[in-house]
């Protein structure tokens, strides 16, 4: 391509360090801090709300795992049942045995959309332990949610995965970790829309402009999953089986999300009884 030597070659180890088979990725980094900013904020708008820190506290423990097993049971269901059906272990286990040696291999595979179902399980059975409205709680942990998911798109790019389509834009990157084809920057695509839907999500939220309950939540799925489903054009397949196919994976499993997410914009709130 005429743009070769104009595209950005990004070579960094995904690797801060490495002791054995252990290393520290740039990635995990990265899931680490989504955390702690949602926290920081959560923290801010539970203190403005007089609730607890260890409400929040709580909370986030329901969270973070609900994330990680949702995000991890995901990609093992979503996109490589066929090879994890016969390795059930390898689903919840950070490591395998390869041909009788022991190997550490972390969580590779973590799916968003298995990610968003097991936030709302989690939410879910804390609302439901803690008498907390779920509603009420998920139109305010919506607002941490876009930002969480700019620092793992950016991880992505640390890691030279979920890779785009080639393309001779100019601010094209060249993975040198995976080929030398100019390609779209999509985790950054991502990235920077995640950063736009969180300020509107928290302007929305600050103005109070949105106070029906749910409908915060549901215009956060619409933008969120809306940017998803056009974004996921810049990729490559991520699996070989989506080779063909009208809508990728990524795509079909955004679609449910923004129908539900309309239904909690314009459903009607139920009357109350007096």
């Amino acid at each position: 391509m005429e743009n070769l030597f104009s595209v950005i070659h990004w070579n960094l180890d995904p690797e801060i360090f490495k002791i054995g088979t252990f290393g520290l990725r740039y990635y995990a980094l990265c899931w680490l801090a989504a955390f702690a900013v949602s926290y920081m904020i959560m923290l801010k708008i539970f203190r403005n709300e007089n609730k607890s820190q260890e409400l929040l506290d709580q909370l986030s423990i329901y969270i973070f795992l609900g994330t990680l097993i949702g995000a991890r049971l995901g990609h093992c269901l979503f996109y490589e049942f066929d090879y994890y059906k016969d390795h059930l272990w390898e689903m919840v286990l950070p490591f395998k045995f390869v041909n009788g040696q022991f190997q550490m291999t972390g969580f590779a595979g973590l799916a968003s959309h298995g990610g968003a179902i097991g936030i709302l399980t989690a939410l879910y059975l804390f609302c439901r332990k803690t008498k907390t409205n779920f509603l009420w709680l998920a139109d305010r942990l919506v607002v941490v949610v876009p930002i969480a998911g700019a620092f793992i798109r950016l991880g992505n790019f640390f890691n030279s995965e979920i890779i785009g389509t080639p393309t001779d834009k100019p601010w094209a990157v060249v993975f040198d970790h995976v080929d030398q084809v100019p390609r779209h920057p999509g985790q950054l695509y991502e990235a920077i829309a995640y950063i736009i839907i969180f300020f509107i999500i928290a302007y929305l939220f600050k103005s109070k402009k949105m106070e029906k309950p749910g409908s915060l939540m549901g215009l956060f799925f619409v933008l969120l999953f809306s940017a998803r489903l056009y974004l996921e054009t810049f990729k490559i397949d991520q699996e070989d089986f989506e080779q063909g196919m009208a809508l990728n994976m990524g795509q079909l499993l955004s679609i449910p999300f923004i129908l539900g997410g309309l239904y909690f914009i314009f459903r009607k709130p139920k009357e109350v009884k007096r």
